[in-house]
This record gives C-alpha cells, structure tokens and sequence, in this order.
C-alpha cells in the first residue's frame, strides 16, 4: 500500500520557470514579453503605477473613476465605441482598481494583437476627457457604491477597519472614494490628474501568449515609442506610528441583521517576507472546513456561523482582519475568546508537521495553477515589476515558499498578531424606527 506524498511539490507537480523579455522604451515604459506558443490567444495588459492612494486630498475615488473615464474613448475611437471594438474582434477586456495601482487589459485571438497595443497607446497617447464623459461615470460610480458598498451587507466593513488603522496613510480611503468628493471635482482636475500619472514612465506593458518578439517590439515601438514621458512623480514616504493600545469602535450598518466581531491588525508591505507568512497564517486558521477556527468555533463548538481570516497585502503597509459571526445567544466577547486562545495557541507552539506540510502544498499547487493561466502570468509579472520591483518573483515564489519554517509562522504571530495591537471592532445591526 502506497502512502500519500503530501511533502511540498510531491507527486508530478513542476515548476517549470518562465522565460520573458524586459526592456525600456526611451520614453521609461518598461514592457514585459511573454511569448507562450501553447495557446492562440495574446494578452495586452498595462499597469499604471496609481491607485486610491493617490488620490488628490478631498478627491476621494480619483484613481477609480479613472478606471471607468479611460473606457469612454479617444481621438481615434469614438464614444461608446470601445467595448464595440473588442468584441467585434473577438475580443474581451477589463479594468480594475486597488489601492496602489490601476489594471486595464484585453484578449484577443493572437492575429489582433497589434489591435490591442494600438488601443492601449490611444488610452495613453490622446484619452478624450469631456464633460459629458465625466458626467456619465459619475452616474455608474454612484450606482457602483451603492450596489457594492452603500447597500451591501457588511459593505463599510473595510473602510471601517482601514480607518482606524490608518489615521494617517491615504490607505485609510476606500478605492471606491465619495460621492460628494466626486461631484465637486472640475474637468481641469481631472485632466490634471490624466496628465499626471498616465504618463509612459509611470507604467509597465505586459504582452503574454502567441507572438512574435520582434514584430511585437515594432508594434509597441510604432505607436508607444513617441509618446512623451511626463515629469517624474514624487512620492512621499508616510509611516504610522505602530498601534501599542487596543483601538475599541463601533460601527451600526441598516443592512445587517447579525452583528460581526472584527480584529484587525496593521501588517507589513508586500514586499515583506512576513506577509507570505500572514497568508500561511490565515489558511492555518479560516481556509476550509479542517482549519483551527472554522473547526472550533463552526464545527465543534457551534458559537459561530461564519469565521474568516484574511491578509491583506498592500505596497506600503498591510491589513490582517479576523472576524465572526456568532450564533444565536452567543456573546462577542466569548468569541473573541475563543479566538484569542486559538492565536496564543499558534503563539506558544510551532504548528504541526502536517498542518505545515499541507499549507505549503496548498499555495504551492496554487503557484502552479497560476501558472497555466495567460491572464494571470500576465497580471503577476506586471505586479511583480511595477510594485514589488522584483519582476524574478514570478519563477522565485516557490523558493521563497520554500524557505518559510514553522518557526518563523510562530514568530510571525507573536510579533504582530497580538490583542494591544489590533483594532476591536463590534459591526453591528442598526436599529431603524
């Protein structure tokens, strides 16, 4: 009888490195070639390096809305014509927002790849930015915030818990912004705004899939290579000041019938090895029905009807929130608890040999699951390049994996996972007479 190999990258799993191309147009674009002759299709992908971050003060939801502008069209592609172009072409394409950067790309049979270079140096080169298109977005956006946020259940939930963390870094803003910043904003705003960060130096271009890499080069060369590169952006380094008393708040939201017991820790960049480990951390606790807390707390105990964990991995700081909802009857106070005596658990005692034998097969297969999708590989090596700068990380991850020990999971969690340096937060049914 044969025994399960549950060591890391036991069994046929490889991790077959990936070969690509980097280099710098004169005017700083970086680009990124991935050629992968498997499939017919060609991604085009372009990180800006610009999120709500960067939001000017009391503009609150810049870098989103921008999101939404940049798709109402060019000097070349009329209004509404975009989504048009694409899918007549046989093509998809989407865009989205974080905290640090803004994402926009299309897949197209491989045949419409210089279509989709020349549409994402018209965004570039000559996005039309009018009234009416302003006007038009600000509508979706608002619509937006309220499918998502305003009229979700629990939707404030991380706005509520950034607030507190940060009283000081543009994290403390939602991705989404405010209503009221919005429509106080001007047109030469915006502009300014567009003439500030949508600038070549301050992006990387990734093309992956079935291609051609001197065809290719001509056709980024031919319509990227004379825009002009913008002034260089200067970011100011905000630090907070760390958490050393437990921050207690409250928060009532109309949408929710059951209250959530939140605890929410400030974490580090990244960039920081630590916040691989918080990943580990969190799948120890909340990841499947097998996890610590789910088991304890759903399971066995029947206190909670939900509880998660999850990281939050940002270019600055970071976010590490535990939550519960309890069942009938039972008290936050007693859930918080039970959680604590799970951290202090993992505190006190290096896991598991096979709980951390587990947790390295898990993100190691998920590793290689990324690694067979094009719009992933071309999502991680624009992220990699543009926030992380280490673009090497796409084909490292596994050794850096590798070097995680359950030692440092203890440590990890005794260093920032600890009750004077969270943020207890009671989110709570508010009562509408």
């Amino acid at each position: 009888m044969c025994t399960p190999d549950i060591s890391p990258l036991g069994g046929s799993l490889q991790n077959t490195p990936l070969k690509f191309t980097v280099y710098t147009l004169e005017n700083g674009l970086e680009v990124v070639l991935y050629p992968d002759h498997n499939i017919p299709v060609a991604v085009t992908s372009i990180m800006y390096h610009v999120g709500s971050k960067d939001d000017p003060e009391n503009r609150r939801g810049f870098a989103h809305f921008f999101e939404h502008l940049l798709f109402e069209g060019t000097q070349n592609i009329p209004r509404g014509e975009w989504f048009k172009l694409v899918s007549t072409n046989g093509g998809t394409n989407n865009a989205n927002t974080s905290d640090d950067r803004t994402y926009y790309y299309e897949v197209f049979p491989s045949h419409q790849l210089e279509l989709a270079i020349w549409m994402e140096a018209e965004r570039l080169r000559h996005a039309i930015i009018n009234q009416i298109g302003i006007d038009t977005q600000k509508e979706v956006v608002k619509e937006e915030k309220k499918m998502r946020y305003d009229n979700r259940p629990y939707g404030h939930l991380l706005a509520e818990v950034k607030k507190h963390l940060f009283p000081s870094h543009p994290y403390r803003n939602t991705t989404i912004g405010e209503v009221e910043d919005i429509d106080a904003s001007t047109l030469i705003e915006f502009k300014n705004f567009y003439k500030k960060f949508y600038i070549p130096n301050n992006a990387v271009l990734v093309i992956a899939g079935n291609f051609e890499i001197e065809q290719t080069k001509n056709w980024i060369q031919k319509y990227f290579g004379s825009i002009s590169s913008g002034s260089k952006i200067e970011r100011k380094k905000i630090l907070e000041l760390p958490i050393s008393d437990t921050i207690i708040a409250e928060y009532e939201d109309p949408n929710v019938q059951i209250p959530m017991l939140v605890l929410a820790y400030r974490t580090p960049s990244m960039k920081d090895k630590d916040s691989r480990i918080l990943d580990f951390i969190s799948s120890y606790f909340s990841d499947g029905q097998s996890s610590k807390l789910y088991k304890k707390l759903v399971d066995e105990k029947k206190m909670a009807l939900q509880v998660g964990a999850f990281n939050i991995s940002l270019e600055d700081y970071g976010l590490y929130i535990i939550y519960a909802l309890p069942m009938t009857g039972i008290d936050l106070n007693d859930l918080k608890k039970e959680i604590d005596e799970e951290i202090l658990q993992l505190q006190k005692a290096p896991i598991s040999n096979h709980d951390f034998l587990k947790l390295k097969n898990k993100y190691q297969n998920h590793l290689i699951d990324n690694k067979t999708s094009l719009e992933t590989i071309a999502h991680d090596l624009a992220t990699f390049h543009l926030l992380y700068k280490d673009i090497h990380l796409i084909n490292t991850e596994f050794d850096l994996l590798n070097s995680i020990n359950q030692n440092e999971i203890q440590l990890v969690s005794q260093f920032y996972l600890n009750p004077h340096q969270r943020l207890e937060l009671v989110y709570k049914p508010k009562n509408i007479l």
